[in-house]
């Protein structure tokens, strides 16, 4: 079982520090975002960070999701273990 856990926890780590500055976009939007700045349009510059917003929010969920499991998991080993 350490094993797993050093190996999860090399990988996450691994993950973090590899990680470059991503753009995620659609084609639809970065091409909308581009035509904005072309024009002088300021607001399309925050285009970007409206999507990383939108695509972090599913991680979001998930890790607290898992902590709550995580949680209910623990609390009810402990109460099993009283027997």
């Amino acid at each position: 079982m350490k094993l797993r856990n050093f190996i999860i926890t090399a990988a996450l780590v691994s993950l973090l520090l590899i990680s470059s500055e991503t753009f995620a976009q659609c084609a639809m939007c970065k091409a909308a975002a581009e035509e904005g700045v072309k024009d002088g349009n300021t607001q399309s510059a925050t285009l970007n960070s409206g999507i990383m917003y939108l695509l972090a929010m599913p991680y979001l969920a998930f890790a607290v999701i898992g902590y709550l499991w995580w949680k209910n998991y623990k609390r009810k080993k402990a109460t099993d273990g009283d027997f």
